[in-house]
């Protein structure tokens, strides 16, 4: 793990071991890689509910909730599915928060989406209830590249959302 994003884990570990409030993942194309990277730090298992990892758009709707019409719309590498995503994995996991992933790392898939998205485009969406927050990658790098810069963003997106929502209380 990139001590950077070692560091960043422990941050939001501590925010939210703090605050007492719950966070879930729902990723597609980073496949779990942010999951890992917050529970590799001990203690997460007080505040993670759980992750998803869903490649497939009827996963997406089944599990997740994300509207068909949404994904037809605006294609499944969309900011509005991965809003979708966020707010169907905090229903699922009953979180209060979470981090979702949609993209096309590469080489292939963007080739199966009838829309115009290509490859190392990755929609990235943090938040709770109402307040969502997303970033837009698009550049290709390469999928493993691609995937780790993701994960990455996601991280930072993640860190400094947790941040803004359970500020830490300072000593007096």
């Amino acid at each position: 793990m990139e001590f950077d994003l070692k560091l960043i884990s422990k941050e939001i570990n501590e925010r939210m071991w703090t605050a007492h409030k719950t966070l879930s993942t729902a990723e597609s194309c980073t496949a779990g890689r942010v999951s890992s990277l917050i529970t590799a730090v001990p203690g997460s298992s007080n505040y993670f509910r759980g992750g998803l990892v869903c490649y497939q758009n009827d996963i997406k709707e089944e599990m997740l909730g994300v509207s068909p019409d949404t994904i037809a719309q605006h294609s499944v590498v969309s900011e509005q599915v991965a809003r979708e995503m966020v707010a169907g994995a905090n229903k699922l996991f009953k979180s209060d928060y979470a981090v979702a992933v949609t993209g096309y790392a590469g080489p292939g898939g963007a080739d199966c989406d009838k829309s115009s998205v290509t490859v190392g485009t990755i929609w990235i969406a943090v938040g709770g209830g109402d307040d969502i927050e997303t970033r837009l990658i698009e550049e290709d790098n390469g999928r493993e590249k691609n995937l780790t810069h993701a994960t990455a963003v996601a991280m930072h997106m993640l860190r400094d959302y947790i941040a803004r929502q359970c500020p830490q209380k300072t000593e007096e």
